[in-house]
Protein backbone atom coordinates (compact mmCIF):
# COMPACT_ATOMS: atom_id res chain seq x y z
CA UNK A 1 0.00 0.00 0.00
CA UNK A 2 2.98 2.44 0.19
CA UNK A 3 5.26 2.41 -2.65
CA UNK A 4 8.69 4.21 -2.20
CA UNK A 5 11.30 4.89 -5.20
CA UNK A 6 14.21 7.49 -5.61
CA UNK A 7 16.94 5.51 -4.09
CA UNK A 8 20.16 5.36 -5.84
CA UNK A 9 24.26 6.08 -5.19
CA UNK A 10 25.35 9.25 -4.82
CA UNK A 11 28.77 11.07 -4.09
CA UNK A 12 29.32 12.77 -0.28
CA UNK A 13 27.48 16.15 -1.06
CA UNK A 14 25.34 15.24 -3.38
CA UNK A 15 21.38 15.46 -3.49
CA UNK A 16 18.82 12.97 -3.84
CA UNK A 17 15.14 12.82 -3.69
CA UNK A 18 12.84 10.45 -2.29
CA UNK A 19 8.90 9.92 -2.86
CA UNK A 20 6.49 7.52 -1.69
CA UNK A 21 3.07 6.63 -2.55
CA UNK A 22 0.15 6.05 -0.28
CA UNK A 23 -2.88 3.40 -1.06
CA UNK A 24 -4.80 3.96 1.51
CA UNK A 25 -7.73 6.17 3.27
CA UNK A 26 -6.25 9.22 5.27
CA UNK A 27 -7.67 10.20 8.64
CA UNK A 28 -7.73 13.35 10.40
CA UNK A 29 -4.93 11.63 12.46
CA UNK A 30 -2.84 10.74 9.26
CA UNK A 31 0.73 10.70 9.26
CA UNK A 32 3.46 9.47 6.97
CA UNK A 33 7.23 9.34 7.82
CA UNK A 34 10.41 7.75 6.24
CA UNK A 35 12.80 5.52 8.56
CA UNK A 36 16.15 4.42 7.19
CA UNK A 37 18.27 1.02 8.53
CA UNK A 38 21.94 0.65 8.40
CA UNK A 39 23.31 -2.85 7.96
CA UNK A 40 24.14 -3.72 11.61
CA UNK A 41 21.62 -1.30 12.70
CA UNK A 42 18.01 -0.61 14.32
CA UNK A 43 15.59 1.11 12.30
CA UNK A 44 15.74 4.61 12.98
CA UNK A 45 13.37 7.62 12.29
CA UNK A 46 14.04 10.22 9.93
CA UNK A 47 11.11 12.79 9.04
CA UNK A 48 7.40 12.63 9.37
CA UNK A 49 4.64 14.90 7.61
CA UNK A 50 1.40 15.32 9.98
CA UNK A 51 -1.90 15.60 7.09
CA UNK A 52 -3.18 17.89 9.62
CA UNK A 53 -1.42 21.02 9.47
CA UNK A 54 1.30 20.62 7.67
CA UNK A 55 3.86 20.04 10.33
CA UNK A 56 6.99 18.21 9.62
CA UNK A 57 9.77 16.48 12.22
CA UNK A 58 13.46 15.70 12.00
CA UNK A 59 15.79 13.60 13.49
CA UNK A 60 18.65 15.96 14.37
CA UNK A 61 21.12 14.14 12.38
CA UNK A 62 19.10 15.15 9.11
CA UNK A 63 17.76 18.66 10.49
CA UNK A 64 18.98 21.18 7.81
CA UNK A 65 20.09 19.01 4.53
CA UNK A 66 16.75 17.04 4.41
CA UNK A 67 13.27 18.40 4.05
CA UNK A 68 10.12 16.29 3.86
CA UNK A 69 6.96 17.60 1.72
CA UNK A 70 3.83 16.92 0.15
CA UNK A 71 2.07 16.57 -3.28
CA UNK A 72 -1.02 18.27 -2.16
CA UNK A 73 -3.28 15.87 -5.29
CA UNK A 74 -2.36 13.10 -4.00
CA UNK A 75 -0.63 10.62 -1.05
CA UNK A 76 2.53 11.24 -1.55
CA UNK A 77 5.65 12.28 0.51
CA UNK A 78 9.04 13.44 -0.66
CA UNK A 79 12.40 13.48 1.20
CA UNK A 80 14.70 15.66 -0.66
CA UNK A 81 18.16 14.87 0.74
CA UNK A 82 20.72 17.25 0.37
CA UNK A 83 24.63 17.45 1.72
CA UNK A 84 24.63 13.83 1.80
CA UNK A 85 26.88 12.40 4.09
CA UNK A 86 28.51 8.25 4.09
CA UNK A 87 26.43 8.05 7.27
CA UNK A 88 23.21 8.66 5.68
CA UNK A 89 23.85 5.23 3.52
CA UNK A 90 20.81 2.96 4.44
CA UNK A 91 18.19 1.43 3.27
CA UNK A 92 15.20 4.21 2.87
CA UNK A 93 11.84 3.35 4.20
CA UNK A 94 8.58 5.19 4.06
CA UNK A 95 5.49 4.57 6.87
CA UNK A 96 2.43 5.58 7.15
CA UNK A 97 -0.53 5.51 9.78
CA UNK A 98 -3.84 6.57 10.58
CA UNK A 99 -4.04 6.73 14.47
CA UNK A 100 -0.57 8.18 15.26
CA UNK A 101 0.06 10.51 18.62
CA UNK A 102 2.97 13.21 17.89
CA UNK A 103 4.52 11.57 20.77
CA UNK A 104 4.97 8.36 18.80
CA UNK A 105 5.59 9.51 15.49
CA UNK A 106 9.44 8.43 16.06
CA UNK A 107 8.71 4.89 16.62
CA UNK A 108 8.71 2.58 13.85
CA UNK A 109 6.21 0.21 15.63
CA UNK A 110 4.03 2.47 15.83
CA UNK A 111 3.57 2.90 11.74
CA UNK A 112 0.27 0.15 10.17
CA UNK A 113 1.70 0.89 6.79
CA UNK A 114 4.81 0.67 5.43
CA UNK A 115 7.15 0.60 1.89
CA UNK A 116 9.18 -2.11 0.34
CA UNK A 117 12.72 0.00 1.04
CA UNK A 118 15.08 1.90 -1.12
CA UNK A 119 18.80 2.03 -1.11
CA UNK A 120 20.19 5.17 -0.55
CA UNK A 121 24.19 4.70 -0.79
CA UNK A 122 26.65 7.78 -0.62
CA UNK A 123 30.22 7.01 -1.26
CA UNK A 124 33.00 8.59 -3.39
Amino acid sequence: QLQASGGGLVQPGGSLKLSCTASVRTSSRFIMGWFRQAPGKEREFVAAYNWNGGHTYYADSVKGRFTISRDNAKITVYLQMNALKPEDTAVYYCAADNRLMLSSIRYAYEYDYWGQGTQVTVSS
